[in-house]
């Protein structure tokens, strides 16, 4: 099976064939992942210790605080509070990332049918929500009483959506077809009593 790295390089290649470039480096490119959560009112120091120290270990990168860009008396957030961690992979470890993602945590999502085209953005980079970090393999079965969720967002070079969709298939990630309608299960309907 082909790494995410030598999908990517046979991707710019068939890029170039499918949107019509003249020269291979007009294909669009991956710039980075960032992962992130918002961690809001925790304050219990040992649970944001939990966090960072899963971010960390699902990374493989130590994490970034967040803090807060303005005070809001409303929400009790005053300026330079911390308020999430981030971790942003590139090169190498973003690749590594990126294989993990796609063919280990993907996967071991519940009820998983496919990434949604419209979470992909006019400038072409895509975000993902994870509802729970435990799909990844680096995370225990002992730590189930804090499941916490979190974004991953891949940058790309795309002009737009189509370019970054045709990209991110020819890596792997599992993009549902552009006019898929989601079928609902239909429960059968007892018979009312008279």
């Amino acid at each position: 099976m082909k790494t995410t790295k030598e999908k990517v390089n046979d991707a710019y290649i068939a890029l170039k064939d499918e949107m019509g470039y003249t020269n291979v480096m007009q294909s669009p490119r991956l710039v980075k992942a960032v992962v992130s959560i918002g961690t809001g009112k925790v304050q219990d120091k040992a649970k944001l210790g939990v966090i960072q120290d899963r971010l960390a270990r699902i990374t493989g990168q130590k994490t970034s605080p967040r803090p807060a860009k303005q005070s809001i008396a409303s929400f009790k957030l005053r300026e330079g509070d911390i308020i999430g961690y981030q971790v942003t992979l590139r090169g190498p470890r973003m690749f590594s990332f990126l294989d993990k993602f796609i063919h280990v945590a993907l996967p071991q999502t519940k009820d998983f049918r496919g990434l949604k085209t419209t979470a992909i953005d006019d400038m072409g980079n895509i975000t993902i929500g994870i509802k729970e970090h435990t799909i990844f393999p680096e995370t225990g079965d002992e730590d189930v009483k804090d499941i916490f969720s979190f974004a991953i967002t891949i940058v790309t070079t795309a002009k737009n959506k189509k370019e970054a969709a045709a990209l991110l298939r020819h890596i792997g990630l599992p993009l549902k077809a552009e006019g898929a309608v989601e079928k609902k299960s239909v429960r059968s309907a007892k018979p009312k009593k008279k």
